[in-house]
């Protein structure tokens, strides 16, 4: 099979990642059929590609009936019994279809500790002296590990101080952790290879943009994406990297993650120049220059377009309204992009309006890719969140800022064609937000054709493959029925083959729902009665079916670790003077910002006729490798005290 441009990436564990204080499921939003819905929608782009690269004319239901005799029970047995004898296993996934390669991701990662990327994002020690304060980490493995045992006792698995609608955890919460982290890896690896494909989608869950160094919050558990842009770091000797953010709600963990590390980064680049003025012979910047490892640290380009009305703003809450606000271009080594989602009353004002100005976000990353333009070596991250979208529940989408489904085919387009033009022509796209099954259908059949398709494409892309009749077809074809895909009444031929393609790429349909310990139907904490959650929460409100605008096994948990170095005195990392972070963990004074310096850049706007001259990419710093930690059991939320002093990217010191 030739090699594909186009990886779809499937975490299987992630689906027993499960609410479990109650059987009464109604109020969770994100659940583990998500990934099945996201599925079938990308199995209807795959038959929608295909026949648009093979040509075959594509039948109507008259034209099946008549072949058949007009006996619709006919057809049904038919398929019915091919569904029935088609086993594919992971191993032949990838074999399916030459549209884009399909593959069953194995769980590697067994520890979360052990991976550096994580530690780099999750364990940084207080003073920047390397990574190793697993607090936050060790914590994630206790709260899976007890989760039954505390529900049977009648308490909640998520401590007191945490919000109790926006997370919760099962003894195989942690493993689909390590299976989401392993994904989005194994994403990096597959785009970043010499010969490997161009862009990746991690379909994963739990989400992560929430999450912050050590704060779990709207969902969020771990930062998938932030990860996955270390992993390029460390692995690949990447430098800078491009993180678009299109989820409904600002990615208050990883805007806050993204400065954090800049301001490190600038910070040793500017000791690094004080040094050199002091003593350009050597002597105490040669010093300081081993200190830190001779490389040079992340940079990290983020830019969110989101509902400033929504989680995490929705409280109004003045720290996280401005940080979800901010527009900063090179000022403290930092690139930080926000724009807000505005209401529209047709597709054409969207179109001719809205998107244009949602645009700019590629030439303010232009913009850093110019202030170092030898560097090209650039991977682009898409937190791709489809909540946005307006066939969302009109709970979670309350305040009337969408995007029609086209989106998230146009703006993938626009992304792909962005990093061909200036950067290294790499997109890794990481599921963060997404709740009703029609969100999810038509925003991953949107998505997954921008990313497979070449060209320039048009405008709103192939509206016609989500209309509402279409979206019906799939829904009806795709239910489940027996342990097995429900083929209903013959329908299109693409139709068919979407059927077809889901039932490989999804044979198991996740393990049935665990019983919640003693048998309870009864919620833990009634939706009509107050919870121990904080202010700022993303309740999970009562989901409604969407109206689309007219058309115009327990796994391996690290044990605790009687041995584990207590908390130092604060976080590993620097915060600017407002951190990003979730409402109930308060945070202390900064005690300083860093050194200013200008490195201010002029506003460039983006055209696709510009060209760059071609430069060499930089050489692959060596790769850092870190010891498995001892595991430690804190449970409360973190007292943080903000550094001087921040995370350097280094081997931990034993």
């Amino acid at each position: 099979m030739p090699l594909s441009n186009t990886v779809v990436l499937i975490q299987d564990e992630c689906y027993n990642h499960r609410f479990i204080r109650s059987k009464d499921t109604s109020f969770i939003v994100e659940r583990p059929e998500r990934l099945r819905a996201l599925k079938i929608g990308f199995a209807a782009a795959i038959a929608r590609l295909e026949a648009l690269n093979s040509g075959p004319k594509l039948h109507s239901q008259e034209e099946i009936l008549l072949a058949r005799g007009n006996n619709v029970d006919v057809v049904a047995e038919e398929l019915s019994k091919a569904l029935d004898t088609l086993r594919i296993g992971s191993a032949d996934v990838e074999s399916i279809t030459t549209v884009c390669e399909v593959v069953r991701n194995p769980v590697k990662l067994q520890y979360l500790s052990s991976d550096p990327a994580v530690r780099m994002i999750h364990s940084a020690n207080a003073g920047g002296d390397g990574f190793d304060n697993l607090e936050h980490l060790d914590r994630l493995a206790k709260w899976a590990r007890e989760s039954e045992q505390k529900i049977r006792n009648g308490e909640s698995e998520i401590p007191d101080g945490f919000p109790q609608n926006d997370l919760y955890m099962c003894p195989q919460s942690y493993r689909a952790i390590c299976g989401a982290v392993d994904t989005v890896r194994e994403a990096v690896e597959r785009v970043m290879g010499t010969e490997g494909p161009k862009a990746a989608f991690a379909t994963i869950r739990p989400p992560g943009h929430h999450c912050g160094e050590d704060t779990p919050s709207g969902f969020c558990f771990v930062n998938n994406v932030a990860i996955g842009a270390a992993h390029a770091h460390l692995q690949f000797g990447v430098k800078r990297v491009i993180i678009f953010d299109i989820d409904l709600h600002h990615g208050n963990g990883t805007q806050a993650i993204a400065w954090a590390i800049n301001a490190e980064t600038n910070r040793n680049k500017l000791m690094q120049e004080a040094t050199r003025h002091l003593n350009p012979e050597g002597g105490i910047a040669q010093s300081i220059s081993s200190t830190q490892g001779g490389t040079q640290g992340l940079q990290i380009f983020y830019a969110s377009l989101h509902d400033i009305l929504s989680f995490p703003c929705e409280d109004g809450d003045p720290t996280l309204v401005r940080d979800a606000s901010v527009s900063i271009a090179g000022a403290h080594g930092q690139y930080i992009e926000n724009i807000h989602l505005q209401p529209y009353a047709s597709h054409e004002e969207f179109w001719n309006t809205l998107y244009p100005y949602y645009r700019t976000l590629f030439s303010k990353a232009l913009n850093f890719i110019k202030s170092d333009p030898q560097d090209t070596n650039v991977p682009i991250f898409i937190s791709c969140g489809f909540d946005a979208s307006e066939l969302e529940y009109e709970s979670m989408s309350r305040h009337g800022r969408k995007v029609p489904v086209g989106f998230y085919y146009r703006f993938t387009k626009d992304a792909k064609a962005f990093a061909a033009e200036f950067s290294n022509g790499k997109v890794v796209s990481v599921l963060e937000g997404g709740y009703s099954d029609r969100t999810l259908m038509a925003g991953g059949m949107a998505h997954l054709a921008g990313l497979v398709e070449d060209g320039e494409g048009t405008l709103r892309g192939p509206e016609g493959w989500w209309s509402d009749i279409n979206l019906d077809l799939l829904e009806k074809a795709c239910k489940k029925r027996k342990g097995r895909q429900s083929v209903g009444k013959p329908v299109e031929q693409w139709v068919e083959r979407s059927v077809e393609i889901l039932a490989a790429i999804d044979p198991h349909n996740g393990p049935p729902p665990p019983s919640p310990p003693g048998g309870s139907r009864k919620s833990l904490f009634p939706i009509n009665q107050p919870t121990p959650s904080a202010p700022s929460a993303m309740l999970l409100r009562e989901r409604r079916k969407p109206q689309t605008p007219p058309p115009d096994t327990n796994s391996n948990l690290p044990p605790p670790s009687g041995n584990s170095r207590p908390r130092n005195s604060g976080s590993g990392r620097a915060s600017p003077a407002r951190k990003v972070e979730t409402k109930p963990i308060k945070q202390p004074e900064s005690g300083g910002e860093p050194p200013k310096i200008n490195h201010e850049v002029p506003s460039v706007k983006f055209e696709a006729q510009t060209k760059l001259e071609p430069f060499e990419g930089p050489s692959t710093s060596t790769l850092m490798q870190t010891p498995v930690p001892a595991a430690t059991a804190t449970t409360g939320p973190p007292q943080r005290k903000l550094p001087k002093i921040i995370l350097r990217v280094r081997e931990p010191e034993s």
